[in-house]
């Protein structure tokens, strides 16, 4: 079975239009693709999809699952982002939308210093870190995790996008230790709260389908500590263009073997469900 839920389209910051992405859907062999704009609804930004378009964005989805219900199943969500300061409530705001389904994300860390994206250009995350924290990665990342578990207790979500973005910009910035301690105190009880909250956890290879991190979300030791935990987990290209909709899905199944899952989540109806992962993969 072959799934996404994880998409971006022209509505944002994807290349391709719902349609396109469709087709070539298809064309690999999906069973089922969800639709994820990015969303700050009532607000937007210029990565966000504006608040303007969001009826339009689901009629033209919609539309699509009807001309093709017999082909594949299609779903109408949203990424939505986050940001406990504007005092966001997810069900409130995508009420009238009626999504079949949310990914909640964590992309934004601020303060009283401003704010920046973990996962920006490389002098951004500097800049910010620098402003925000004074380089105390330690601090950025307790409060990025943090943020992540305001989310999980707080808010009506599905599914928990990239749960260690953090990362992205480690690999060069060296701003914190993975293998700290109080990093895994971290990791452990952000998966505790992913259980405890119901969600579906995916495995993100949008960081490898855009050539920036040759790694999924999660890591291996944060897989394991979420096995550990119950949490279910699902696969997500986190898809920019309709190419890589499937992008390194043969990974992210192997590192959900490796850490001892023997089954993968999918949404269907809004109901979790679960098919069985290929017994030929090698730890």
């Amino acid at each position: 079975m072959k799934t996404n839920y994880h998409t971006h389209t022209t509505f944002c910051d994807g290349k391709n239009t719902p349609k396109e992405n469709v087709e070539e859907a298809l064309k690999k062999g999906f069973s089922i693709l969800g639709f994820s704009s990015h969303s700050l609804y009532p607000h937007s930004s210029d990565w966000h999809m504006p608040a303007q378009d969001h009826k339009k964005y689901f009629d033209a989805i919609r539309s699509l699952a009807k001309e093709y219900e017999d082909k594949i199943k299609i779903y109408a969500g949203l990424e939505a982002d986050y940001i406990p300061e504007f005092a966001c409530d997810f069900d409130w705001a995508y009420k009238e939308f009626s999504p079949d389904y949310l990914i909640g994300s964590v992309h934004y860390l601020t303060n009283k210093n401003g704010f920046f994206t973990v996962d920006g250009p490389l002098a951004e995350v500097t800049e910010g870190l620098e402003r925000l924290y004074k380089n105390d990665g330690k601090k950025a990342v307790c409060e990025y995790f943090d943020r992540q578990r305001q989310m999980l207790a707080t808010q009506k979500i599905k599914i928990l996008g990239h749960a260690d973005l953090v990362r992205l910009r480690n690999q060069d910035l060296k701003f914190f230790d993975e293998g700290d301690s109080w990093y895994k105190k971290e990791l452990k009880a952000t998966a505790k709260a992913a259980a405890k909250a119901g969600v579906i956890v995916e495995i993100n290879t949008g960081g490898m389908a855009r050539s920036k991190f040759d790694d999924v979300y999660p890591s291996a030791e944060f897989l394991d500590y979420l096995h550990q935990a119950g949490a279910p987990i699902t696969f997500s290209s986190d898809a920019h263009s309709a190419q890589c909709l499937d992008f390194a899905f043969d990974r992210a199944e192997l590192a959900a073997v490796r850490a001892g899952y023997t089954e993968a989540a999918y949404l269907e109806g809004g109901q979790i469900k679960f098919y069985q992962l290929s017994g030929s993969l090698k730890g």
